[in-house]
């Protein structure tokens, strides 16, 4: 079980609680527990460094509180474990060791048998909670999937949000369950064998209930200025504390949840210039602790393509993180399957097939090279030297998919036969792949953005969201830009939710039969060569006919010829094993596709 420096803590033997507070812009606090008869307030004891704490003997697990700053401001816990009544309520005590966990068993899966599937838990289904979401579960698990991702938990202010606005990392949503609901959600999951991960934000708080200005301002470091104001700071004066906040908030979610590993948000938004990067220390921390006695896994986004935080050591270990989301791979497939070629689509427009190529083998599209849409800025780092698996790939995410006007998916998009051959390019493929909610069965409903903030703050993201559009040639006028959906409205939380009930009708009954078929493919064939692979591949594009090469793990050799052509091409020299086709009879037909395996037994 995790031990915090930080918040509220069970003293042992019945012996009440602790909390403690760094606040070291005001001389004295007060403890202010919230029961039935009214608030009452106690003082705290100042200790150095910032740091105010009391021991309150009769305090138990349920107990709500406060801390009261002098100018009257009562302020939730920072680290609460749970805030039942939103950002802005009071925190509760919660016993850590207060839930039976039935999965002693699990030490977790390796990273290569990652099939990813990324959910919002408020949209998942009708009730919008942990314990609906476990009742899905069997069915994610038959389908092929071994990883569920989770997008971000920690409280946010109202009832629906993406998550990506959090104020209390320690505090699981409350408008998805109890804490206790979530862990019987991970064991379940355990029980199934599915990995589940969580999506951590680092890089900002919320712009609704961090209180952290008002009595630690050097939890901010003004030094770096971001697009939310002062980036958090880890690596200025006092940044010691923080990143330990940070770290013990990583340990936290692991260690107390059981999850089985993070995905970091947008670590390119993180200003860090210290010796050791945050992410990278959140990595090792994570396997020096947890990672000794199961599998723990850590993801990172990050558009810089920074590819040594995703390096091995001599046994072919992560030295920083397993993998990174791979975007050059969507935005590559995304201009393949719709002709979009407008905003950052531009980097990837003048050749997509090869670009795709280069992803498949490579990791990065981007790897040092200039970037016509940053206006010639070098973008990544080399990263063919890198396992395809330190490579999640997608076709979709609910960024791609949210930050759409109109949350559009890419079934709505791009034709059903060109996005048939990039589902196989991807899912036979040895990078980690991963599915959004409801793509296994080309699901109809969009998913937009929605939030639920105050009123003065619901209407500036109403109109930002309106004017962030203002530079397409479709909302160019004002009722255009009218037409997109309220972040605010419930309405636009609601029509995000997928009908489970369409899995059974045309075409997206089609749709869940390929991606079974494709996943039960990996599971056979491709999976179990994984472990130990190397380097990534090689490929080469002639006529619109791809052709990619690896060396697997066991020494068999996969190759995989996709042919996005205007016409049917000739069928490529293939020998060994044919694990898949399509459109390929005769001739390899326009969108057809070919994966092979060689020297399996090598």
């Amino acid at each position: 079980m995790h031990s915090m420096p930080f918040g509220a803590t069970l003293l042992d033997d019945g012996g009440g609680v602790r909390f403690r507070l760094w606040a070291p812009d005001v001389p004295s606090l007060q403890l202010q527990l919230e029961e039935s008869g009214g608030p009452r307030r106690l003082p705290m004891e100042a200790r150095d460094g910032g740091w105010h704490e009391l021991a309150v003997p009769e305090a138990r697990a349920g107990t709500r509180y406060r801390f009261l700053l002098p100018d009257g401001l009562a302020v939730p816990d920072p680290a609460s474990r749970f805030n039942p009544e939103d950002v802005h309520g009071p925190s509760e005590v919660i016993d850590p060791h207060g839930y039976a966990w039935a999965d002693s068993g699990w030490r977790g899966r390796p990273w290569h048998e990652a099939v990813v599937y990324e959910l919002h838990l408020g949209t998942f289904t009708p009730e919008g909670s942990y314990a609906a979401a476990m009742q899905r579960l069997p069915e994610l698990a038959e389908l092929g999937i071994t990883a569920v991702e989770l997008m971000p938990l920690a409280e946010f202010p109202g009832r629906r949000g993406w998550g990506y606005d959090g104020v209390l990392h320690f505090a699981p949503e409350a408008g998805y369950g109890r804490p206790e609901d979530l862990k019987r959600f991970v064991d379940e999951a355990h029980r199934l064998g599915l990995m589940v991960l969580v999506d951590v934000v680092y890089n900002h708080f919320g712009p609704e209930g961090n209180y952290l200005h008002a009595y630690c301002k050097p939890f901010f470091n003004p030094a770096h200025q971001t697009p939310w104001g002062a980036a958090i700071n880890f690596d200025g004066e006092h940044s010691a504390t923080v990143r330990e906040f940070f770290v013990s908030n990583a340990l936290y979610w692991v260690e107390e949840y059981h999850f089985d590993g993070l995905r970091m948000d947008a670590v390119h938004a993180i200003a860090d210039d210290s010796a050791t990067h945050i992410a990278m220390e959140v990595g090792r921390r994570l396997r020096a602790g947890p990672g000794r006695f199961r599998q723990v896994h850590l993801v990172l986004e990050n558009d810089a393509n920074t590819a040594r935080f995703l390096e091995r050591d001599e046994q072919g270990q992560p030295t920083g993180a397993d993998a990174q989301w791979n975007d050059d791979f969507h935005h590559a497939a995304h201009v393949l399957a719709t002709g979009q070629r407008d905003g950052y689509y531009a980097d990837y427009a003048e050749d997509p097939v090869a670009t795709l190529g280069r992803c498949l083998a490579e990791g990065f599209a981007y790897q040092g090279d200039p970037s016509p849409f940053r206006k010639g800025e070098p973008r990544g780092e080399p990263s063919a030297q890198l396992p395809s698996m330190a490579f999640v790939s997608f076709l979709q995410n609910h960024d791609q998919i949210g930050n759409r006007a109109f949350g559009e998916r890419i079934s709505d998009l791009g034709p059903s036969q060109r996005l048939d051959a990039l589902y196989a390019c991807l899912l036979l493929s040895p990078h980690i792949p991963m599915l959004y909610m409801g793509e296994e069965y080309a699901a109809a409903a969009p998913f937009l953005y929605f939030c639920d903030f105050g009123p003065e703050l619901a209407a500036a993201v109403s109109k930002g969201r309106r004017e962030e559009f203002g530079g397409f040639e479709a909302f160019k006028s004002e009722e255009a830009r009218a037409s997109i959906p309220d972040p605010n409205a419930e309405a636009t939380f609601t029509v995000s939710r997928p009908d489970w009930e369409e899995r059974t009708r045309e075409p997206h009954a089609r749709r869940l039969a390929l991606i079974r078929q494709l996943l039960a493919l990996r599971r056979q064939w491709i999976t179990p060569r994984l472990a130990g692979m190397g380097s990534g591949g090689k490929h080469r594009v002639e006529d619109g006919l791809l052709q990619v090469v690896w060396r697997l793990g066991d020494g068999a050799t996969l190759r995989l010829a996709a042919h996005f052509g205007a016409e049917p091409a000739a069928r490529p020299p293939l020998a060994g094993q044919v694990v898949f086709e399509l459109r390929a009879e005769g001739e390899l037909q326009p969108d057809g596709v070919i994966v092979t395996l060689e020297n399996v037994d090598g």
